[in-house]
């Protein structure tokens, strides 16, 4: 992996959180602080049918805190439970749009027992920000939480 060091430093922040709300919030924060072209770091989890938001990191609170599945691409991905990479969110239009500066974003799922436990959702606002490394990266970290939630 081309980001070990970063992985590592994730991993040692969630085995040293003592409850899974503490692990998802330093992961957010670390992503926040540690990415340049991350933005905006959230992380839902599902209930029920609504993506509802959790610990967040960025320089304003979204609006949507609530996300039926199936809506935007968060509801995308949790639909298919696959990474969704969107290069350019003018044109696409499942893009529920935050905010005004916002030009890329990836929403990565979390997977608990084979089943959608939640999403981490980046915005950047950077153009096509996300390549191979961030979904391998942060899939990785998807894969971490997982375990703790």
């Amino acid at each position: 992996m081309r980001l070990q060091q970063e992985y590592d430093e994730v991993r040692d922040l969630v085995r040293a959180a003592q409850r899974s709300e503490d692990a998802q919030a330093r992961v957010v924060l670390y992503l926040y602080e540690n990415f340049g072209h991350y933005d905006w770091v959230g992380i839902y989890r599902l209930e029920k049918e609504d993506l509802v938001l959790g610990p967040w990191h960025g320089e304003k609170p979204t609006e949507h805190v609530r996300i039926p599945k199936g809506q935007g691409i968060c509801g995308a991905c949790a639909v298919t439970c696959k990474t969704e990479v969107v290069p350019d969110v003018n044109a696409d239009a499942r893009y529920l749009a935050c905010f005004s500066e916002t030009r890329s974003e990836i929403v990565v799922p979390v997977i608990k027992d084979g089943a959608l436990w939640g999403e981490i959702d980046i915005d950047s606002s950077e153009r096509s920000a996300f390549g191979p490394d961030d979904v391998e990266f942060l899939e990785a970290v998807a894969k971490l939480l997982a375990d703790v939630v």
